[in-house]
């Protein structure tokens, strides 16, 4: 782990520390202004919709209490908070890939959570295609939660202190898998990161030292054709040259689409809070960004399919690779990360 992510990692738990003099109800407690949503500055329109799903304070506080909540696994043992960590941009910290009920291992790497009503499709390989399904995924995959939605919609249903917060929400008692994944929606679609030292510097809010900069313009120039700002994604798939693992027997993209050239096609990732969101890749083969560096340094060829964007790249120095290193972790967002509304309620 390096020096800054410590940094960060203690300054975490001070304010977990300092949590503790604070009231749980002014910290916990949700208003209408912490769900009003406006676009950042300089953010595009979103994809996802929320006038057919306008975020409330019930709603919100239903979502966060599901989303934390490890009944929604089929041994009550893993929530979605299990994989998905506040503390690492709500990626799972230094685990390759994802763990599920029973000590089972999924396949994939487990990725952030943040700004997710500008994508357009979800998973690694595009599986899903709209916010409010997504948790469909993890909850009823084997290897993840293993549940079926419909029983746990009966768990729900048989839990008093569900049937007071969906009626809070939504007006009645009715608990139905509409209403569980709009409120799960509402939670996770305000988890919006767009204050990061980068997101200042260009507001003219903040500077960079000369090691960033130098990193910003390496990074237009090499690294922007796939993560585009403010995003820091396209949100499309493509091969980055990586091999294919016969442990995992992950194809990528060719498992949704049946296209051949989709093999090994993989989504492009936000690079936003990346400090904090390792091991990278989409099985987490990597376990710094330097390794990540040294891979896009190689020499691919067309043959192997991978992107012609990568072909014929100008070669990075070593110091070019540690001014990149240097820019990417101002895209570490503190205002995100320390966000209360995020915080697990069952921390009072």
């Amino acid at each position: 782990m390096s020096k800054n992510s410590t940094y960060i990692l203690c300054s975490f738990l001070l304010l977990l520390v300092l949590l503790a003099f604070t009231s749980d109800k002014d910290y916990f407690t949700i208003t209408k202004a912490d769900v009003k949503f406006e676009v950042p500055k300089n953010f595009p329109k979103p994809v996802y919709n929320f006038k057919d799903n306008t975020p409330t304070p019930a709603g919100f506080t239903l979502g966060r209490k599901l989303f934390y909540d490890p009944i929604l696994s089929k041994d009550s043992s893993i929530s979605c908070a299990f994989c998905h960590q506040r503390i690492a941009a709500f990626a799972h910290i230094d685990h390759p890939i994802s763990h599920g009920i029973n000590g089972l291992l999924g396949k994939r790497n487990v990725p952030p959570l943040e700004n997710l009503i500008w994508q357009s499709s979800f998973m690694w390989d595009g599986g899903v295609n709209n916010l409010e399904v997504q948790p469909l995924s993890p909850i009823t995959n084997h290897l993840e939660m293993n549940e079926d939605i419909g029983y746990l919609m009966k768990k729900l249903q048989r839990n008093k202190d569900y049937v007071v917060l969906f009626k809070t929400a939504f007006g009645d008692t009715i608990i139905n898998s509409k209403r569980f994944l709009k409120a799960l929606a509402q939670f996770t679609g305000l988890m919006i990161s767009s204050n990061s030292r980068y997101d200042k510097y260009t507001r003219n809010e903040d500077t960079l030292s000369k090691t960033e900069v130098s990193g910003l313009k390496l990074f237009r120039s090499h690294c922007a054709s796939c993560h585009k700002e403010p995003l820091f994604t396209d949100n499309s798939y493509r091969n980055n040259g990586l091999k294919y693992d016969d442990s995992f027997k992950d194809s990528g993209r060719v498992s949704i689409t049946g296209i051949k050239s989709d093999f090994m096609k993989f989504k492009v990732p936000s690079l936003r809070n990346i400090e904090l969101t390792y091991p990278y890749m989409h099985d987490g083969r990597f376990r710094n960004l330097k390794q990540v560096l040294d891979h896009y340094a190689s020499k691919f060829d067309s043959a192997s399919g991978t992107d012609p964007l990568l072909i014929g790249k100008p070669q990075l120095t070593e110091q070019n690779k540690s001014d990149i290193i240097a820019f990417l972790k101002t895209l570490t967002d503190k205002t995100f990360l320390y966000d209360r509304r995020f915080a697990d309620p069952s921390m009072k």
